[in-house]
């Protein structure tokens, strides 16, 4: 029997499948994917098995399921029945907008869950992963699951009724800051930066930031005040940002990313 199993090999799958080896041990996991290929390639690459969605439903302790919401019926549709026969498993889903009473009402019974909500900077231990439980998942299983999971970066607990809104913010999030550092850099050129000194200069600019605001505790308006020289060149650009429609047009890409996590929770 495998302690873990994935049941999607995707982008972000094969980014939690990473960090499970690292804490577990390839030898106690197992993987596949819809494309047969890519799990090949994966488990290759990584010295894990590759087994069936049947297998992994039936041999593995924890089952980590990485499929799109818009797929998820259709799976356990297929692995309900397995594992309905099972008193020895959890589930740990990552579909967006999926609750976990969705999730098992799907299968037809109520099974041990943990709902998770990770983003693209776990590839680099630098991940924002949101996490729930039922009531039916133990807490050694949930304590071994998080352990698991653990170098994807910080794990925060969030009432499940919440996971929909951190979604917007942390699993949406990066493509904003991304977006946001190609502006950033693009005005670097505009006044005379070459493109790769302006890039270099966004991305750093930002993590360094970040790093501090973590680091630091403090509101980070406090740390905007204490970059803003009275009189200063930081202090226009800042009112400059003010002045517009910036906080609106975040707070509008915020709004639509969870209202579209809801919708595809609701099968659309």
């Amino acid at each position: 029997m495998y302690k873990f199993g994935f049941i999607g090999v995707g982008h972000m799958g094969a980014t939690l499948a990473d960090a499970v080896i690292k804490a577990e041990g390839a030898e106690n996991c197992a993987v596949c994917d819809a494309d047969d290929g890519r799990a090949k390639l994966y488990a290759a690459a990584k010295g894990c098995d590759v087994l069936s969605a049947h297998s992994i439903a039936g041999e593995c302790r924890y089952i980590i399921l990485g499929v799109k919401p818009q797929n998820m019926a259709e799976l356990m549709a297929d692995i309900g029945p397995i594992l309905k026969d099972r008193t020895d498993f959890a589930l740990v889903t990552m579909a967006a907008g999926v609750t976990m009473e969705s999730l098992c009402a799907l299968m037809g019974f109520v099974a041990p869950v943990l709902r998770i909500m990770p983003n693209t900077p776990a590839a680099v231990g630098a991940g924002c992963m949101l996490y729930s439980a039922n009531s039916l998942l133990a807490a050694a299983d949930k304590a071994t699951i998080l352990a698991a999971l653990a170098p994807t970066g910080e794990l925060v607990e969030t009432p499940e009724r919440l996971i929909d809104a951190g979604c917007a913010i942390s699993g949406c999030g990066p493509a904003f800051v991304y977006k946001f550092i190609l502006a950033f850099a693009k005005a670097g050129e505009r006044v005379g930066l070459k493109s790769d000194t302006a890039l270099k200069l966004a991305e750093q600019t930002v993590l360094g930031a970040a790093k501090l605001a973590i680091e630091s505790k403090e509101d980070p308006q406090i740390l905007c005040d204490q970059v803003c020289s009275p009189g200063g060149s930081t202090i226009e650009g800042v009112r400059s940002l003010d002045a517009g429609p910036f906080a609106d047009e975040v707070a509008k890409a915020v709004g639509a990313s969870f209202d579209r996590t809801v919708e595809l929770g609701k099968g659309k």
